[in-house]
């Protein structure tokens, strides 16, 4: 029965930060600084005010007005972008950095691919409202009397455009429909309460969001592939300590970029997942990493193709 559903069917494997090995996941993001730091801000205030609160009595004290406009914003941040460019790994990731700048545990729970149902009326809605009630029921238990928090709950919802996709489009089921009502109601519910939780959304496919879902993000961060100054970043580091010098990589940043005849260039995904590994496996296990062997897998690369809505 849908009302006894576990823990367990609606999400996958939760996280716990502080992790070192999400530590370390997080720092090999490179070239998305400026995201990760506004990522980190954000979803700090959203989990635990109390820094806001701090920041206002020190410098603007008085403030009151400024901080509710602030905290008043819907827990909810939608990141969106082509595959494979960094976004769902940072979504995995980033809970760490928040854990260790607020000082407190964080959970992050991944909301499975079961959550979708397999088409029953009124299924999905509500599994929907089920995944969110154990959210709100586990961010309760971590709300400080002040607004100090004991800890934070946040919600990871992958493919996000699968469930809660624009109820504008004609050829959408009621079912669905109401899978959206259910999602937009969750995201509030978590908001009224002032708890100690967040939503993390992620999709390839940011224009066929629900414009009310859209309009509750807290921020939306865009991703776009590397540009050279990224895909050199990415590079630098493993390349060198295989003995390529930097000259060899920024031909290696050519070769990887928007050339003979692609109008589009190597994810962050196809550089450090694939191109790497290759680049070694093709050296493994008699011969040295060279730059020559380098280029040629890099050439005969093809990237991951842009992924166009529909």
């Amino acid at each position: 029965m849908l009302e006894s559903i576990s823990f367990e069917e609606l999400f996958e494997h939760p996280i716990e930060y502080p992790d070192v090995d999400y530590r370390e996941r997080l720092s090999t993001l490179v070239g998305l600084d400026d995201k990760k730091e506004q990522l980190i801000k954000t979803l700090g205030l959203l989990v635990n005010p109390h820094g806001l609160t701090e920041w206002i009595e020190k410098h603007h004290k008085g403030a009151n007005s400024v901080k509710d406009i602030v905290l008043r914003r819907p827990p909810l941040i939608v990141m969106a972008g082509d595959v494979g460019s960094g976004k769902t790994e940072l979504a995995m990731t980033i809970g760490d950095a928040v854990a260790r700048q607020e000082n407190i545990s964080v959970t992050l729970l991944p909301l499975s691919l079961s959550t979708r149902g397999d088409g029953k009326v009124g299924q999905m809605t509500k599994l929907i409202s089920k995944a969110f009630e154990y959210t709100l029921e586990r961010a309760k238990k971590l709300k400080g009397e002040t607004n100090k928090s004991r800890g934070a709950v946040i919600l990871l919802v992958d493919e996000a455009d699968a469930l809660a996709q624009s109820r504008e489009n004609e050829q959408m089921h009621h079912e669905d429909k109401s899978g959206v009502n259910a999602f937009i109601r969750g995201i509030d519910s978590l908001g009224s309460g002032k708890l100690p939780a967040a939503v993390i959304m992620c999709t390839n496919r940011p224009g066929a969001l629900d414009p009310a879902v859209k309009r509750r993000a807290a921020e939306v961060f865009y991703f776009t592939r590397p540009n050279e100054e990224q895909r050199f970043k990415a590079l630098e580091a493993p390349l060198k300590e295989l003995g390529v010098d930097e000259e060899d990589i920024k031909e290696l940043v050519k070769l990887t970029g928007e050339t003979g005849g692609r109008n589009y260039g190597f994810t962050y995904s196809d550089l450090l997942q694939r191109l790497i590994p290759t680049i070694i496996l093709n050296a493994y296990p008699d011969e040295k990493v060279s730059a020559e062997m380098a280029k040629k897998a890099a050439k005969n690369m093809l990237p991951t193709p842009v992924f166009k809505e529909k």
